[in-house]
């Protein structure tokens, strides 16, 4: 495994920004999906999913709304998402 010399931090919404060159290296565009793993106590492991996995995604969208009501979330307010989601980009695939 390549380690790259570089710190990001996280943002005060959880968010961290991937490196240009480290995108570019890996071939990482908007949209990119990723599988995350915790490792340990020490940190996260990021695997970049492949965009043909991504195309059967009914199933990961019925499993959300099965647990939506532990996170208190509507399933009604998912379908919207998906919905405006479809709308704006064309394709749920790239969620």
């Amino acid at each position: 495994m390549k380690k790259y010399p570089k710190i990001v931090q996280c943002d005060a919404r959880g968010q961290i920004v991937i490196p240009k060159d480290v995108r570019q290296e890996l071939g990482i565009e908007a949209g990119t999906g990723f599988w995350m793993f915790t490792v340990t106590s020490e940190g996260i492991l990021l695997k970049k999913i492949p965009l043909e996995e991504l195309s059967p995604h009914d199933h990961i969208v019925s499993e959300v709304k099965e647990h939506a009501t532990k996170i208190g979330m509507s399933s009604r307010n998912i379908d919207k998402a998906v919905e405006q989601h479809k709308k704006k980009f064309g394709k749920l695939e790239e969620l």
